[in-house]
This record gives C-alpha cells, sequence and structure tokens, in this order.
C-alpha cells in the first residue's frame, strides 16, 4: 500500500514541509548548473575564442548525459537512497562546475558531462523522497512545487551570474555555483540516515541498468506517460531556446525587451506548474489535465503563425504567456502522474525511466526546429511544425484513457 500522507509517515521521513523544501532547492540549483555556462556564453565565448552559438553543443551534451543516467537513476535511488543521490547529484554538479572553469574545450565537454549526470539523478531521487510523504490528494501539487525548481532555477542564473562574473569573471561565477553545490550537499548529510533508511541494500546495481525503462514500457500507462513527456518536452525546449530570437527577428523587438519577456513566459511558467498541479488534485483527473495542456499548446504554437511587427505588444505578451503556461507548466503533473502509476517500491525507477524519454524530447526538440527553419518564412511559423508534438502527445494520452475505460 502506498503512503498516503498519514501523520506515521510524515513522522518517519521528517516532514513534508522540509523535504518539499530541500528537493526544489536541489532541482533549483541543478538547473543553476546546467544553465550557468548558457547564461554566461558571450563572456565565455570571448575568453575561448570560440562562436557563442558553441553553448549549444554543451547544452545538448548535458542533456544526452541526463538521458543516460535516468535510465539507471531509478536502481541507484533504490540502492543508495533518495537523500544520499541527491547529495552525489549536488557535488557532481559542483565538481563540473569547477571542471569547466578550467577553460579547455576537452574539460569543459567532461564537466558537461558530470553535470549533466547530475541534472538526471535529481528528479528520480525527489520523487522517492515526497512520494512517501505525500498524501494522495496533494501529489500533483506537491511534485508540481518541486518542478518550479526548473524555471526558479533559470532566472537565478539570469539574475545572479552576470553580475558575479563582472566582479569576479566567469570562472569566478563558476567557483561560486560550485560552493554553493557543495554546501547544500552538506546541509543534507544529518537528514540521510532518517530518510534513506529504507534503502534496499540488495540491489544490484549492475544487474539492473535498464530496470527504470524497461518498467515504463511493460506498463500502458507508464508507456503513454513517458511519450508524452517526449513529445511535449521536444516543444518545451523549442519556446524556451527560441523565444527571445523569435521577437527580435519576427517582432523586431529590442534584445533587453524580448529578454524581459522571456523572463515573464518563464516566471508564467513557473506558476503554472502550481495551478496544474493544484487543479489536477482538485479534479482528480490528472491525465485529463495533461490532455488540456496539451491541446492549449496546439492552439498557442498555431496562433503565432501570423506574429508580425504590427502585433500589439499586449497581445503578444498575452499570447506568449498562455503559450508557456501549457508548454513550460506540465512538468510536476506528469510526474506525479508517473509515480502515481509506478508499482510501490519503484517511483524513483519509473520516473527516472520516463525522464530518460523527456529528456530525449528536449535534445531532439531545438535541434528539429533549428533543422526545418529555412523551410518556413519565420521563427514563429516554424512551430506549426513543431505543434506536431503536443498533436502526437495528446493522440496517446486520449487513446489510453479511452482504452482504459474500455477494459
Amino acid at each position: 500500500m502506498q503512503p498516503s500522507g498519514t501523520p506515521s509517515a510524515f513522522k518517519t521521513v521528517g516532514g513534508l514541509s522540509l523535504a518539499l523544501g530541500l528537493m526544489t532547492t536541489v532541482q533549483g540549483l541543478a538547473t543553476l548548473m546546467m544553465l550557468a555556462v548558457a547564461t554566461l556564453a558571450p563572456v565565455v565565448a570571448t575568453a575561448l575564442d570560440v562562436g557563442p552559438e558553441v553553448v549549444g553543443f554543451q547544452i545538448s551534451l548535458i542533456y544526452i548525459s541526463a538521458a543516460f543516467v535516468s535510465a539507471l537513476a531509478g536502481t541507484l535511488v533504490s540502492r543508495f537512497g533518495g537523500c544520499t543521490i541527491s547529495q552525489v547529484a549536488m557535488v557532481l554538479g559542483a565538481l563540473g562546475c569547477i571542471v569547466i572553469a578550467s577553460g579547455s574545450l576537452l574539460l569543459m565537454a567532461f564537466g558537461s558531462v558530470l553535470i549533466g549526470i547530475s541534472y538526471g539523478l535529481t528528479n528520480p531521487a525527489a520523487s522517492q523522497i515526497l512520494n512517501r510523504l505525500t498524501p494522495s490528494h496533494r501529489r500533483g501539487l506537491v511534485f508540481s512545487i518541486k518542478q518550479t525548481g526548473v524555471p526558479l532555477g533559470g532566472v537565478l542564473a539570469g539574475l545572479a551570474l552576470p553580475g558575479i562574473a563582472i566582479l569576479f569573471g566567469w570562472q569566478g561565477a563558476l567557483y561560486a555555483v560550485s560552493g554553493v553545490g557543495f554546501l547544500m550537499a552538506a546541509f543534507l548529510l544529518p537528514l540521510r540516515s532518517n530518510w534513506d533508511r529504507n534503502r534496499d541494500r540488495g540491489v544490484r546495481v549492475s544487474a539492473n541498468l535498464l530496470s527504470g525503462p524497461v518498467l515504463v514500457w511493460r506498463s500502458t500507462l507508464l508507456r503513454a506517460l513517458a511519450l508524452m513527456g517526449f513529445c511535449f518536452s521536444a516543444i518545451q525546449l523549442s519556446l524556451m531556446s527560441f523565444l527571445v530570437t523569435l521577437l527580435v527577428k519576427d517582432a523586431l523587438w529590442s534584445i533587453v525587451a524580448a529578454g524581459v519577456a522571456a523572463s515573464v513566459v518563464q516566471g508564467f511558467g513557473a506558476a503554472a506548474r502550481i495551478f496544474w498541479g493544484a487543479l489536477a488534485d482538485k479534479l482528480g483527473k490528472g491525465i485529463q489535465i495533461l490532455v488540456m495542456i496539451g491541446l492549449i499548446t496546439i492552439v498557442s504554437s498555431l496562433a503565432i503563425l501570423t506574429l508580425s511587427p504590427e502585433w500589439p505588444k499586449s497581445l503578444v505578451m498575452i499570447v506568449m504567456t498562455v503559450f508557456g503556461a501549457a508548454a513550460i507548466g506540465w512538468n510536476g503533473v506528469f510526474i506525479a502522474e508517473v509515480v502515481k502509476a509506478a508499482p510501490h517500491g519503484n517511483e524513483g525507477a519509473a520516473t527516472g525511466g520516463a525522464l530518460t524519454f523527456t529528456f530525449a524530447g528536449v535534445v531532439l526538440g531545438p535541434a528539429l526546429y533549428a533543422s526545418v527553419h529555412n523551410f518556413f518564412p519565420s521563427y514563429a511559423s516554424t512551430f506549426s511544425a513543431l505543434a506536431i508534438f503536443p498533436v502526437l502527445g495528446v493522440i496517446v494520452l486520449v487513446f489510453t484513457l479511452r482504452k482504459s475505460a474500455s477494459n
């Protein structure tokens, strides 16, 4: 029987509020580490005498590493415990930042792999900890709040790192990020014996490297959610990657105005994660909420087909914030539904397995957008092609719902 948030469950692990706050912080810091070089790209590129676009390869390397480690993250969580794996994630990310600060392109690639491993470990570890504490009727809200760490980490990167780089150089900014990562790992140390006491020391890591993806693929509902995650993440990262360029090139906004707009859209995406999670809990229909989010994403991606400099800025912001609320806001409900559908004791494995597909979508989406852009008259109209991703995601979910209803 899954824990449903009884008082004894809260006492056993140490409190939902504490766990939620710390896991959200871990998620935010992992995102900060991932985006550090991208945020400082102009400065780093000048120092290394390379083009700023090279950062795209660095981000892809991070997500590819995250995708691979997600496949085995659930097994690692079962063996060592969610708190320990969260500590490992923080240490690896901190070490990755230090290695990148070396300034060697080869070592920077290795440091990016370390950050990718760190990023891929965070969600499965948090899922194991939070699932044991969260009442079933609050699961969507709790996991959605935890997922706000992703956009908030991006906001923190944009606000803090440029200023630190001005004072101490881009390498000093990376050292500062690594220091925070080490501090977070140390802060979790006193909680490890309590939070990880249910770990299974008999799990053989080497024999279960693909347990997460295999577990997901064998379950009809988990497989549908994973495929949906692949589709939704592809258009999410495309929006986040090309929003500023879209506004500058298609709407003729200044780079400053476009940057502010992107921050607003990110902020609405973070708030929407909480809204969608609360709504899913209130209605008790997480899958249906994901279908609704997918439909809004489809409509939004098609609504900007004719975006031009003649559009009022207020209209542009309304459309883009709605787009962001859907395309960025789905993750918490998604993870909550994965945890709900997972066999008892395998929440971390199911989360890691599902995120393997999600990270694959993250890698594919922006690359595909860049590849097909030349076939379309504008950046905005290119989203008409990528609308196929949320369309397929919605179809998969609707088909699964109908199949479940007929059984």
